[in-house]
């Protein structure tokens, strides 16, 4: 049987041209992807603290209801963490007896202060998740029953916090907020 030759004596397959404009538009969208995926991943551990000071808020108001008082917790970790997450060790701190203890590693030390009249509190975290020497605080400030904010343990200016709302502390003091 005879093999038949394409039209015009040309072999099948991609000629170098044709391999060079796909590479370069693979090379494109890598380009454009890649840094909005870094932007995505610093998003999901920005929300760790925050959905971690919705848990610290939930525990101090339990905690309140029995002992009609706020609990005050010494920055857990100690330092706060650069891009990789650090243990969170729970044993022996305050956060034990508030009963808060995540999962793993995390990428914020958290910390809680009490007002002098333990009616109000300011529960806050800071970060360096993309490892850039700027660190991101977020708080959650309940005030004392004088309107007065406590100022936070790890880091938070509650000067720019909303109060009984969780968000970022000091965002005109040059910290990045994802």
């Amino acid at each position: 049987m005879a093999v038949s030759k394409p039209p015009h004596g040309r072999r099948a397959g991609f000629t170098i041209l044709e391999l060079i404009i796909v590479v370069m538009v693979i090379g494109a969208l890598a380009a454009a992807g890649i840094p909005m995926f870094l932007r995505y991943q610093l998003k999901s551990r920005s929300a760790e603290g925050k959905t971690n000071l919705g848990a610290i808020r939930v525990l101090e108001a339990a905690y309140f209801s029995e002992y009609e008082a706020y609990l005050s917790a010494v920055p857990e970790p100690a330092a706060i963490p650069g891009g990789s997450p650090s243990p969170f060790d729970p044993i022996g701190s305050d956060f034990a007896d508030l009963g808060f203890a995540p999962e793993g590693s995390v990428y914020f030390s958290y910390g809680v202060a009490v007002s002098t009249d333990v009616t109000g509190y300011t529960a806050d975290a800071g970060a360096d998740i993309d490892s850039n020497g700027i660190v991101q605080f977020w708080g959650y400030a309940k005030p004392e029953i004088s309107g007065a904010l406590v100022p936070g343990q790890v880091g938070c200016d509650v000067t720019g916090l909303s109060p009984v709302t969780i968000g970022p502390c000091n965002p005109a003091a040059g910290t990045t907020v994802f």
